[in-house]
C-alpha cells in the first residue's frame, strides 16, 4: 500500500505529465499554423510520450493500491515569437520536470518507499534523454538562426518530421 504523502505527490505528477502533453500539443498547433509541419510532428510525438508517462504514473498508483485523483490541468501558452523560443521553452520545461522527478525521488527516500524509488529510476533516466534531445534541437535552431538560412530551417523541419512515437517495451506498466 502506498502512503498518503507519496500518493498525493504522484497524483500531482500525473497532472503535470498531462499538462506536459497539453503543452506540447499547443506547440504542435502553433507550428501547424506557421507551416512547420515537421516541428509540429515532433511536438505531437512528444505529447504522446507525455501521455505515456502520465499513464505510467497512473498505473503505478493503481498497482500500489492507491486512488488516482485527476486534478485540473492548466491551459498552456498558445503563441511563441519563433521556433527558437519554442524549443527554449521545451528545454526549460524538461528541466522543470527533471526537478519534479528529483523531488519525487527525494520523497521516496524520505518515506522509505523503495518500490516508488525503484519505479522512479525509469523517469530519472528518461529525463536525461529528454533534456539531451531538447538541448540538441535548441543548438540546431540557434545554428540555423546564426546562418539566417531558411533552407537550413526547412531541412531541420524535414528531419523532425521523421520522428515517431514508439512506446517502450512492456507498455505503460
Amino acid at each position: 500500500m502506498i502512503n498518503e504523502k507519496m500518493l498525493a505527490a504522484l497524483n500531482r505528477q500525473v497532472i503535470w505529465e498531462m499538462y506536459s502533453a497539453y503543452f506540447y500539443l499547443s506547440m504542435s498547433a502553433y507550428f501547424e499554423s506557421t507551416g512547420f509541419r515537421g516541428f509540429a510532428n515532433w511536438m505531437r510525438v512528444q505529447a504522446q510520450e507525455e501521455l505515456f508517462h502520465a499513464m505510467k504514473f497512473y498505473d503505478y498508483i493503481v498497482s500500489r493500491g492507491g486512488r488516482v485523483t485527476l486534478l485540473q490541468i492548466d491551459q498552456p501558452p498558445e503563441e511563441w515569437a519563433s521556433p527558437l523560443k519554442v524549443f527554449e521553452d521545451v528545454l526549460a520545461h524538461e528541466r522543470k520536470v527533471t526537478g519534479l522527478i528529483s523531488g519525487l525521488v527525494d520523497l521516496a527516500i524520505a518515506e522509505k518507499d523503495h518500490a516508488a524509488w525503484s519505479m522512479l529510476q525509469w523517469f530519472v533516466n528518461e529525463q536525461v534523454e529528454e533534456e539531451e534531445n531538447a538541448e540538441e534541437i535548441v543548438k540546431k535552431v540557434r545554428m540555423v538562426g546564426d546562418e539566417k538560412g531558411v533552407g537550413l530551417l526547412y531541412m531541420l523541419d524535414k528531419e523532425l518530421a521523421t520522428r515517431v512515437f514508439t512506446p517502450p517495451a512492456g507498455g505503460a506498466k
